[in-house]
């Protein structure tokens, strides 16, 4: 790509040089800020699903622009109290609280609007400054500098309007402000699509690796075997001459308990006993390796342990994540363990628990949350094989699925040097390092 002729030192060290004719400026010099200042008494019915004017918040951007469509409302009065909040066409939005750092242009406005607290609306005082431009600065590597460098280590989500109105950025000729935020439109659209189709790829690697899971623990390697029906719906017909069984006859079935209430009580806490919750499981992968809470005595007298080998299954929150517990590890009511009989092979059973999800989903029942009770567990039924088919099945799955896991990662890496490579592309653009206006 094309460098300018000549470049100066900026002097700021989030900008580097600049092109020689090129100048720096601060937001305070060439945009209006301002920002909603209290509700002045707003209640919960004040926000309408139809009304006078539009009330924007940082939840209705998406894709750099404002859903108007997502958009509360409020009535003329309300509307009519802060007019430094009135929004105008090409105005531009970027959220303070929160997650800050959202942006969104304002366009194709076609009624009133204004904005709900934990918006600035930035407007450029003169015609000689593209917002636009000001966008692709803001999603610049500049700007997350900037931030970086005013924030002192602070961990509080917030940006300052005394603060953000101090950022210094470069600042071209408007038509190369417009030739460059056309081409960060066109550029970051086409590696967006790329990326977009990445990761469409990733879930059809994970489709991929699901439907081999499903295949052979339901159906086994061999098309060409005699089959039979398994008299359960949802399996369908089965090799004849795998078994059926109810799970409480295959595996005895260890139940988590955890009696004290509250759960977060310190005084439980900080033992030589690993404590593991639902959201670690799920995390896991195939093997539980790792634990970041433990349980004292007193925590472990209100608890149950399961020993190293127990196959874990959620039954609260995230319904049928599975894992192999990889050592001796207390856990709470929210999780259940499988030591099963010397007919079934422990990571065939994994496998096998893990294609039944949607089993064990549609046995479930609704409280405050899905949960899934223990007794209807133990009456759900499986097939399996007999245990040298069971091994070999293990370890198809296991050919396949690394195989595919190798693709997985590959498609990662791209995503990975895509994304790094966006971000790269806009700094370099809005500071000048790449010419793009011929």
């Amino acid at each position: 790509m094309k460098r300018y002729d000549s470049y100066t030192e900026s002097g700021v060290e989030w900008i580097g040089e600049i092109p020689g004719y090129w100048e720096v400026k601060k937001v305070k010099h060439r945009c209006y800020v301002k920002a909603r200042v209290g509700w002045k008494g707003l209640k919960s019915d004040e926000f309408l699903t139809n009304g006078y004017a539009y009330l924007v918040t940082g939840q209705d951007f998406k894709y750099d622009r404002v859903i108007w469509e997502e958009c509360y409302h409020i009535d003329k009065d309300r509307y009519d109290e802060d007019p430094y909040i009135q929004l105008k066409e090409n105005d531009l939005l970027i959220t303070k609280d929160g997650t800050i750092g959202k942006l969104a242009i304002v366009k194709k406005l076609d009624k009133p609007a204004c904005l709900n607290s934990g918006i600035f609306v930035v407007r450029p005082k003169n015609s000689d400054f593209s917002a636009d431009f000001l966008l692709w600065l803001l999603k610049s590597h500049s700007f997350s500098q900037f931030n970086d460098y005013t924030s002192y280590g602070s961990t509080i989500q917030h940006l300052y309007q005394n603060i953000f109105v101090e950022f210094s950025f470069p600042f071209p000729p408007l038509p190369e402000q417009t030739a460059i935020a056309a081409y960060l439109d066109r550029k970051t659209a086409e590696i967006d699509e790329l990326i977009a189709g990445k990761k469409r790829l990733l879930e059809l690697y994970e489709e991929e690796k699901t439907a081999i899971i499903n295949q052979a623990v339901t159906k086994g390697l061999d098309p060409g075997v005699r089959m039979k029906d398994s008299g359960i719906e949802w399996l369908g017909e089965i090799p004849g001459h795998w078994e059926v069984k109810k799970i409480r006859y295959c595996c005895q079935i260890l139940r988590g308990r955890f009696t004290h209430r509250p759960r977060n009580d310190e005084k439980l806490y900080g033992g030589i006993y690993p404590f593991i919750q639902t959201g670690e499981i799920a995390r896991a992968g195939k093997y539980v390796t790792e634990y970041s809470q433990t349980l004292n005595a007193l925590g472990y007298a209100v608890t149950n342990e399961f020993p190293a080998g127990t196959l874990l299954m959620t039954i609260a929150a995230n319904i049928g994540e599975v894992a192999i517990l990889g050592f001796n590890a207390c856990f709470p009511d929210s999780i259940v363990g499988f030591y099963p009989n010397s007919e079934i092979h422990n990571e065939f059973l994994y496998y096998k628990l893990k294609s039944m999800k949607e089993a064990f989903l549609s046995t479930s029942v609704l409280n405050t949350q899905l949960n899934l009770n223990i007794e209807r567990i133990r009456e759900v039924a499986i097939n399996y094989p007999p245990l040298e088919e069971q091994q070999s099945i293990v370890r198809h799955i296991e050919t396949e699925c690394s195989r595919i896991d190798a693709r997985i990662e590959r498609t990662r890496t791209l995503i990975d040097l895509l994304t790094e490579y966006r971000t790269t592309l806009i700094s370099e653009v809005v500071t000048g390092k790449i010419k793009v206006t011929e």
